[in-house]
């Protein structure tokens, strides 16, 4: 998901797509390793050791899908070096807020809706409208999609929704809670799919579909669903969730997205506020009622226990109080993001990094060699092209 998913959904520009695929696999390898560290110090760390293992891997991933979630709002618009820095600072960021979220506050997260999406993606839209290029229109053309381009992006769309149910099952307990988590995330995906073709059809001209919509809004479920996977949501609650979050993803890529960059100056390059910051707090939402009106009945007095850990310490934690502070994580995540997103913003837009002149954003050549267009016409002077009569 992390270097195929987001790497080929993020091809869609036009003269854009080795920087697209190759950057999204620098920052992703940097991130890890960084990740690696931050989360064993404030997780794992014990007698001056941080202890690695299979788990520690993939909250490591979890971490960079959040990088790559901001990413997408400063795609085609920064340079190698700005994709480090963002990212030592955001992997920093989101291990603080992860800690405060799942430590301190603990709240339920399996699917990340809070700590992935919603950080990613306000820490994302805040380093770009730092970042705000106001003649950046004038390259409208090669922010625009081909029909190569656009088809080399549903490979990420379909890694994408494909392994979506393992990305918010992997982290779950074994048994029970991490079957509902595949169960919901199917259940929210599939109805996300067909509500966004039916309203992108109905709000296109002639009833045809938008390339756009389908390779991005069509992920919305797994994404709003992340929060309460685990829990009891009942499949008909995950339908629910998926139709919501396909209706509310489709309607910000048509409407929202066009409004933030030309009053808000926010320039989303690939539209990340409808895809994992609106999805992630209809997630963070979902989860805080779900926690909150959760019951021994449904759950089981011993499961109830066992699937919010109200055991220890947290025994005498209710539900009710359990959904305040599910409901308190998506402020702490949107509060961290913005302050955090602001600093990051600055510190990138000091002159010295290498940033790509307005008229050379979302091209490739900039950073990297191309290969020759060869010419495919005859040219009988050159006795190498003549053709061999049979």
């Amino acid at each position: 998901m992390i270097f195929v998913g987001f790497g080929f959904l993020m091809t869609f520009l036009q003269r854009y797509g080795f920087s697209a695929v190759g950057f999204n696999f620098l920052l992703a390898a940097f991130g890890i390793q960084w990740a690696l560290l931050m989360q064993g110090w404030l997780h794992n760390y014990q007698n001056g050791y941080i202890y690695l293992g299979l788990e520690s891997l993939i909250n490591a991933d979890f971490c960079v899908g959040s990088v790559c979630v901001a990413f997408g709002a400063v795609l085609g618009k920064v340079s190698p070096i700005q994709l480090l820095i963002m990212t030592l600072f955001q992997v920093t960021l989101f291990a603080v807020n992860e800690f405060i979220l799942l430590n301190v506050l603990l709240v339920k997260d399996a699917g990340g809706s809070m700590t992935i999406h919603v950080f990613g993606a306000y820490f994302g839209l805040t380093v770009t409208r730092i970042l705000y290029r106001p003649n950046l229109q004038q390259n409208e053309e090669r922010q625009s999609s081909v029909y190569h381009s656009d088809l080399f992006a549903m490979i990420g769309t379909l890694f994408l929704w494909m392994y979506w149910p393992s990305f918010n099952s992997a982290v779950s307990n074994h048994g029970d809670a991490q079957h509902r988590a595949v169960i919901n995330t199917y259940c929210s995906l599939a109805a996300c799919v067909l509500t966004t073709v039916a309203l992108s059809s109905a709000l296109q001209k002639k009833g045809k579909l938008d390339m756009e919509h389908i390779q991005n809004a069509t992920l919305a479920g797994g994404v709003a669903v992340g929060t309460a996977a685990e829990m009891m949501l009942m499949p008909y609650g995950s339908l629910i969730v998926g139709f919501f979050s396909g209706i509310v993803s489709t309607l910000g890529f048509v409407y929202l997205t066009p409004f933030m960059e030309t009053h808000m100056h926010i320039q989303d390059t690939c539209g990340i506020h409808s895809l994992h910051g609106m999805p992630g707090l209809i997630g963070g939402i979902v989860g805080a009622v779900t926690a909150a009106t959760a019951s021994s009945e449904v759950y089981g007095h011993q499961g109830l226990a066992h699937a919010f850990d109200f055991e220890g310490a947290n025994k005498n934690r209710t539900t009710y109080l359990q959904g305040s502070y599910q409901a308190a994580g998506i402020f702490v995540s949107i509060a961290v993001a913005l302050v955090g997103g602001s600093v990051v913003g600055a510190i990138l837009k000091l002159p010295f990094w290498g940033q790509p002149a307005t008229e050379n954003c979302f091209e490739d050549h900039v950073y990297w060699e191309l290969p020759e267009e060869r010419e495919n016409t005859y040219r009988p002077e050159d006795p190498a092209l003549k053709p061999v009569t049979p």
